[in-house]
């Protein structure tokens, strides 16, 4: 195969659609708010994208078929408008893998008509977050006070370390070209995967694009990874010989 390769698998016509990142980052977040959306919207694969730059490994189903890894492009009818969704469960293995990955995303998303891009992804605190607030980046310092306005901080110095990874390269390259790219960071621990802090990247990217999702089975998800944050949180105490809050009910 050549080292990129497209394969197209549909040519619908889209309304005014806007591309939305969701490949694999930290904390899962871009990914699970990706894979929302094609679970709670009717979606149509259009487009694969096969490259050496993934790593050298096939998927396998539950009947046992494999698929070589590769990032899909989706079509969503929204509402009002459609959204062309990027996900998959690789990313690029070398710096210059990443330019390259990501200028034929960009050559894809263009090829669809997209207009401007919201790569989504997560921003890590070392700490659980209970209420994750929603930090941004954009390519063009016009499109900052819409961000502001649907509850996006812009905090200086932040992410600390710049954005890696297909999502910042899809702000500076798509920058480049003209489109207007913002990224939607949710604000997470960093090692767990958050359903919560997805949630809160997709209320924005509601607010902002102009559709209406519902969140019952991310919500699920949430308070099942809690649960898991409390077992993790109760198993460091005991090992650091610190009591915990049985141990505590007897005072006061």
């Amino acid at each position: 195969m050549e080292d990129i390769e497209i394969e197209t698998v549909a040519e619908p016509t889209l309304r005014d659609p806007a591309l939305v990142e969701g490949l694999p980052g930290v904390g899962h977040v871009g990914k699970l708010a990706a894979e929302h959306l094609l679970e709670e919207f009717d979606s149509e694969l259009v487009a694969r994208v096969y490259a050496d730059e993934f790593p050298p490994q096939v998927g396998i189903d539950d009947e046992g078929v494999a698929s070589l890894a590769c990032a899909e492009f989706h079509a969503i009818d929204a509402g009002d408008r459609d959204l062309l969704v990027l996900t998959g469960d690789h990313q690029a293995q070398s710096h210059s893998g990443h330019y390259h990955i990501t200028d034929t995303f960009l050559d894809v998303a263009e090829s669809y008509d997209a207009g401007e891009v919201y790569a989504l992804g997560g921003v890590p605190t070392g700490e659980l977050v209970e209420e994750p607030d929603v930090l941004g980046a954009v390519a063009d310092a016009e499109d900052i006070e819409a961000l502001e306005d649907a509850g996006v901080e812009f905090r200086e110095g932040e992410p600390a370390g710049g954005i890696v990874g297909v999502s910042g390269l899809l702000l500076g390259l798509g920058g480049r070209r003209g489109l207007p790219a913002a990224c939607l960071m949710g604000e997470t621990s960093g090692y767990l995967v958050d359903p919560s802090s997805a949630q809160a990247v997709l209320e924005v990217l509601e607010e902002v694009v102009g559709f209406e999702v519902g969140y019952d089975s991310l919500e699920e998800r949430a308070e099942e990874m809690k649960e898991v944050a409390e077992k993790i949180q109760e198993m460091q105490s005991q090992q650091q010989g610190m009591p915990t809050d049985d141990d505590l009910r007897y005072i006061g």
